[in-house]
């Protein structure tokens, strides 16, 4: 095990405070607006990747309880073995979300908070190409991102006694990115939250002629 690998450090501190970070931001009622928001854009019966699950709460539970099956993939083994507990209607995978493939056209939403900027930069515009392939025309594609350019480490993330990784371009390149993976940016918006904040990014697949 390369403890100095970013991707091992964000394994470890997603498996030593799992239940620690639903606790600290909010559970169940996270992301609310958002949610609500794509369940109303959603076809009956959309299917939805979620990149970074964590523990299925709230994205997969919200939206597997609306109808709609949906994929989770996380990098941490306790946050998947929480999510399959947590959301038994859906299916999940602990993996890198930089070595899963699907069938194109395979989703009809992709769903990404907190979790691209925990992927070192240079893998981040490779990703959000793969999502654009794995949407259907009309597809959506919900993510926050940095909205400064920062790479660092938290040595005690959450009080849990580990460290924490993070790696982010600003608003303006994720949008550049976005684009240049094929997709329609809709809206953009800041999401602060203590003293800085994110770029919470709503985009789609266009729909061809």
């Amino acid at each position: 095990m390369d403890t100095t690998d970013p991707k091992d450090i964000v394994r470890r501190g997603y498996d030593a405070v799992a239940a620690r970070y639903d606790e600290a931001y909010g559970g169940d009622t996270k992301y609310r607006p958002w949610l609500d928001e794509l369940r109303r854009l959603l076809p009956p019966g959309g299917t939805v990747l979620d990149l970074g699950c964590g523990s299925g709460v709230p994205v997969a539970r919200t939206l597997s309880d609306a109808g709609h099956p949906v994929t989770g993939v996380d990098i941490s083994e306790v946050q998947i073995r929480r999510a399959r507990e947590r959301v038994p209607g859906a299916e999940f995978h602990r993996a890198d979300v930089t070595d899963v493939a699907f069938e194109a056209g395979s989703f009809d939403a992709v769903v990404c908070f907190y979790a691209l900027i925990h992927l070192p930069s240079a893998e981040q515009p490779p990703l959000l190409g793969r999502v654009a392939r794995w949407l259907r025309p009309g597809g959506r594609f919900v993510a926050t991102t940095g909205h400064h350019a920062w790479t660092g480490v938290e040595e005690d993330w959450l009080g849990g006694g580990v460290p924490m990784w993070w790696s982010h371009t600003d608003a303006a390149g994720y949008r550049e990115w976005i684009t240049r993976a094929g997709l329609t940016v809709e809206r953009e918006e800041y999401v602060p939250e203590g003293d800085t904040g994110h770029a919470l990014f709503r985009a789609r697949k266009p729909v061809s002629p």
